[in-house]
């Protein structure tokens, strides 16, 4: 498998403020590229095929209590094998200590080595979270990111069409800005997440009036660093004569993010529609249709039953 995102042991340390045993400051340089950990069982006995060998590696009770019963040639054996260039570290939870025949082998190799106070379900459970954000598929789309009640959504469109001016209105209504102009995405398991880029975070441009603060302009409510993106809505020009369907996201209408398919449904600008007002009923029906209450649904059964009950009482004159 190819992995293409990659983060450095220097972040997992700082993040976690990991005990750092062994290693120096180029030790930390050692790139992360699987977000899966490694608790060595039938390596410690010897067997390495099949190992991946780029997963940081974790040294719990078992393993501690598991490697005393080792004689010193097979320790070393093993430790060789465990720290080699492909491994990004070693992890030792619940503050034991380092068997000092893995420092010797670590000190000649520069390898890091890593205490920790967590118990090993701890630390596993909370860095593969952590390696599956900072590991996962990412892009940057053009568009503004908005919390409207509680859902993210995800204006995009040809430039010109009012994105910007639509997510101020928005903004000014309550909602809370993610993003404005670009979006940075991830894809963490089968969820799409948007954010701001840094340099980018807080800071909006409109035309005819250029950067405007949004922090201080609307309260620091006003903004969120992330948020899932549950649906897109895409801008686009009025065109005569051309049938658009009524306020309500169609299922077989979708823009793929990173392989997902998120719901889209498409608003036609034209003067004097308010497209904010539509963005929040259009909310509103997501979440209703979430919850099992179709509208279109039942005023089609409505119909239908209308129709039916006139046929019936036709037939009977």
């Amino acid at each position: 498998m190819e992995y293409t995102n990659r983060c450095t042991m220097r972040k997992v340390k700082e993040y976690f403020k990991f005990e750092q045993l062994c290693g120096n400051d180029d030790a930390l340089n050692r790139w992360v590229v699987v977000p899966d950990l490694n608790r060595p069982g039938l390596e410690l006995s010897g067997f390495f095929e099949h190992t991946e060998p780029r997963r940081i590696v974790v040294l719990g009770d078992k393993e501690m209590a598991y490697i005393q019963t080792m004689n010193d040639e097979h320790q070393r054996y093993v430790f060789e094998k465990l720290t080699d260039g492909w491994t990004p570290s070693i992890i030792i939870t619940r503050s034991h200590d380092c068997p000092p025949i893995l420092m010797d082998v670590a000190k000649s190799k520069n390898f890091p080595i890593f205490r920790t106070i967590l118990k090993t379900y701890q630390l596993m459970v909370d860095v593969i979270s952590y390696l599956d954000e900072q590991l996962s598929e990412s892009d940057t789309i053009h568009g503004v990111l908005i919390n409207v009640y509680g859902k993210g959504v995800l204006i995009t469109g040809e430039s010109g069409m009012g994105k910007s001016e639509l997510g101020l209105e928005l903004i000014r209504k309550g909602h809370v800005l993610i993003a404005d102009d670009r979006v940075d995405v991830r894809r963490i398991h089968n969820t799409i997440y948007g954010s701001a880029p840094e340099l980018l975070k807080g800071y909006r441009e409109l035309r005819g009036i250029g950067i405007i603060d949004v922090e201080r302009m609307f309260g620091a409510s006003a903004l969120l660093d992330s948020m899932r993106i549950d649906f897109v809505v895409y801008l686009e020009k009025w065109q005569d004569g051309k049938a658009y369907k009524r306020v309500s996201i169609d299922s077989q209408f979708s823009m793929p993010i990173l392989g997902i398919d998120i719901p889209k449904m498409v608003f036609p600008v034209k003067e004097g529609r308010n497209l904010s007002v539509l963005i929040e009923a259009a909310v509103t029906d997501f979440t209703l249709k979430e919850k099992g209450i179709d509208a279109a649904k039942s005023f089609d059964d409505r119909v239908y039953n209308y129709i039916v009950q006139q046929n019936q009482e036709n037939g009977r004159e």
